[in-house]
């Protein structure tokens, strides 16, 4: 009879795990990967849309919530289960505060860390990208480099160019520590005037960034993972 008992509860506990872990890929694109022959836990988490800061956006648009990732990766560097964080990446950017947020906490893992971009990694994607251990990049999938935008009024005083130059000096800081390009070769990408009719900046293609220096690979998801099994030392080799 306690047998009967302890398989119950076993198989609901089991019901409710697949049941969060279903809700947790619903809500915030996250879910863990085992793999039971390399007896590993990868930690997905997926970075689509646009990052969403301190304002909410409308309902139809597709968003990634820092404050939805920052506690996840707080409770990774936690977790004694897991063994490393893969990064899918498909976004257009968005809050500049809320995304170097997450790059700084995913930079600071001591978890190792693989990103992959998909479709692309616009603006703000560019430090979240470079924020992994290593990147990889598909070969279709973009990158568009840009001086920092902002919405809403602007008072046209120097302090307010200065405030704009701090924001951009922050972003190239992390962009060249994190990754093998130069901040003085980022900086001619991101106020290049001649590939973008109405704007400033450049737009890259899977390989371009790779010889650029900013995504460290191009491959895909296979590519992705092998890197990371190989980082946490689950090859799976005897």
């Amino acid at each position: 009879m306690r047998n009967n008992s302890t398989k119950i509860e076993k198989e609901k506990e089991q019901k409710e795990k697949e049941e969060l872990d279903d809700g947790k890929i619903r809500e915030y694109g996250q879910t863990t990967l085992v793999n039971e022959d390399r007896k590993s836990k990868i930690h997905l988490l997926s970075i689509i849309g646009e990052i969403e800061g301190h304002e909410c956006l409308p309902q139809h648009n597709k968003t990634t919530k820092y404050e939805h990732v920052l506690p996840q990766l707080a409770a990774i560097e936690d977790s004694s289960d897991i063994d490393g964080l893969l990064i899918l990446i498909n976004t257009v950017g968005g809050d500049v505060e809320a995304g170097l947020a997450i790059a700084e906490m995913i930079a600071s893992l001591s978890k190792p860390t693989v990103s992959l971009v998909l479709g692309g990694s616009h603006s703000i994607g560019v430090p979240l990208a470079v924020s992994a251990d290593y990147s990889f990049i598909v070969p279709t999938a973009t990158m568009t480099i840009h001086p920092v935008r902002m919405n809403g009024t602007v008072i046209g005083v120097s302090q307010t160019y200065d405030y704009f130059e701090k924001i951009q000096e922050r972003i190239l800081n992390f962009v060249s520590h994190h990754s093998k390009i130069d901040k003085e070769e980022l900086k001619k990408l991101m106020h290049n005037t001649k590939q973008l009719a109405k704007d400033v900046g450049s737009i890259l293609v899977g390989p371009e960034t790779v010889q650029e220096g900013i995504i460290d690979e191009v491959g895909g998801i296979r590519d992705a993972l092998s890197k990371l099994y190989t980082m946490t030392g689950r090859t799976g080799e005897e």
